[in-house]
């Protein structure tokens, strides 16, 4: 189905949206089991997850912006979400964090799979979405090591 490049535009910002949410929803839960671990513990959680996450969701919201503004879109501004928590362990929280990174990281793969970021995107957009993922890239083995050790 074709599309105009302001409908392309829109849909690289509403795909990139969905993962800069879902992105907060694992700082959320992060955060939520930093607050029941013991203090080594969650020193690791912060090294090995919380500051990754960080730097990763704010370099998607960069992206986002410098997008939106080059092309003509209003800017957004994106709250920090609120941890919807079931499990009463750090593990179970941990595990639900490691979920919503691997829905953004998929989320921005598949928006560079579908060819939007060059067909209307620009440079900074392509080189953008690329440093979030290689910011994520290794976060689903962190999450599993962290969780082997307080598991114990």
């Amino acid at each position: 189905m074709p599309y105009t490049n302001a409908e392309g535009r829109q849909q690289v910002l509403d795909d990139l949206a969905a993962a800069i949410e879902d992105l907060a929803v694992a700082l959320a839960n992060v955060g939520e089991a930093y607050e029941q671990l013991d203090e080594s513990a969650a020193q690791l959680l912060e090294d090995e997850l919380f500051r990754p996450l960080q730097l990763a969701s704010g370099q998607a919201q960069r992206t986002y912006t410098g997008f939106a503004g080059r092309h003509g879109f209003p800017p957004r501004v994106f709250a920090a979400a609120s941890p919807h928590v079931r499990e009463h362990d750090a593990k179970g929280i941990i595990e639900n964090a490691a979920a919503a990174v691997a829905r953004a990281d998929m989320r921005i793969a598949e928006l560079q799979d579908s060819m939007l970021p060059i067909e209307v995107g620009d440079p900074q957009l392509r080189a953008g979405l690329e440093q979030v993922r290689v910011l994520l890239g290794d976060t689903g083995a962190r999450s599993r090591e962290i969780t082997r050790i307080i598991g114990r």
